[in-house]
C-alpha cells in the first residue's frame, strides 16, 4: 500500500501496517541497563466520546470505506508500549481521540453541527502485539477554545491495572508554555515524556508527517 495516495482505503491501511510510511517506525531494540523515563499520567479530560463511531480502528483519516480523507496534515503516529524495564507490553488496547481541523471533538458533534469534519473519525483503537508496537493514521492536532497547546488524548487499557491516560504534545509549539495543563506538569523530564516531534515524511506527495511516541507505564501522579 502507498500511504502517499489520499484515496487509500481504510481496509488496506488497517491490514497492511508494515508498508509505506509505517516502515520508518521500526527501531532497534536491545537490553536496557536502567529504568526508562515513565510517561507522565495526565487527566482524561471531558471529551472522551460518549458514543463511539461505527468505525473505531486505527485509521482516523478515512471513515469506514469512504474515499474522501479528513482535512488536515496527515500524521502517521506510532510507538511502543513498554514497562519501566523496557519490555514490551502485549494485548493492551490503546485509544486516541482528538479534535478535527475545526477544533471540534467527536463528543461535540451533532447532526446539525456544521463545523465538524464528517470525514474525520475522531477516535481510534489499536491492540498491541508481542513487540508492544502500535500505530495510527490521524491528523496533526490543532488548537481549540480553552487550550493553548494542540494535543492528542491517549488511553491504555490492560486487564490487570486501572486505565492509564495521558496527552501527547507537539515539540516546539509556541502554545505549550501558555497552556495551563501543560505548565502544570512542572518537571522538565515529565514534560519530555509527553512531547514529541512531528516530522515531515520524505518524498510524501501530500505532505504527511510522522510522530513517534513510546509509552512507558508506571505509577505517576495525575496532572
Amino acid at each position: 500500500m502507498n500511504h502517499s495516495q489520499p484515496g487509500a482505503t481504510r481496509r488496506n491501511f488497517v491490514r497492511t501496517v508494515a508498508l509505506g510510511a509505517g516502515g520508518i517506525f521500526m527501531t532497534t531494540r536491545g537490553a536496557f541497563a536502567e529504568e526508562l523515563l515513565r510517561t507522565h499520567r495526565m487527566t482524561e479530560g471531558p471529551f472522551y466520546p460518549d458514543k463511539l463511531p461505527l468505525g473505531s480502528d486505527n485509521d482516523l483519516v478515512i471513515v469506514n470505506d469512504s474515499i474522501t480523507p479528513a482535512v488536515g496534515e496527515i500524521t502517521h503516529l506510532s510507538g511502543r508500549l513498554l514497562d519501566a524495564g523496557g519490555q514490551p507490553i502485549r494485548n493492551a488496547e490503546i485509544e486516541i481521540w482528538q479534535v478535527d481541523h475545526h477544533g471540534t471533538y467527536l463528543k461535540q458533534f451533532t447532526s446539525d453541527h456544521a463545523a465538524y469534519d464528517r470525514n474525520f473519525q475522531g477516535f481510534g483503537r489499536f491492540e498491541t502485539g508481542s513487540t508492544g508496537d502500535y500505530r495510527f493514521r490521524t491528523i496533526k492536532p490543532v488548537l481549540y477554545p480553552g487550550r493553548q497547546a494542540p494535543h492528542i488524548h491517549f488511553a491504555v487499557r490492560l486487564k490487570d491495572r486501572p486505565m492509564f491516560t495521558t496527552q501527547l504534545y507537539i515539540k516546539g509549539h509556541p502554545g505549550n508554555e501558555r497552556d495551563g495543563i501543560y505548565r502544570h506538569i512542572g518537571d522538565a523530564k515529565a514534560r519530555e515524556s509527553v512531547t514529541v516531534e512531528f516530522t515531515p515524511i520524505a518524498n510524501s506527495r501530500i505532505g504527511e508527517l510522522a510522530a513517534n511516541f513510546d509509552i512507558v507505564l508506571g505509577e505517576t501522579p495525575v496532572a
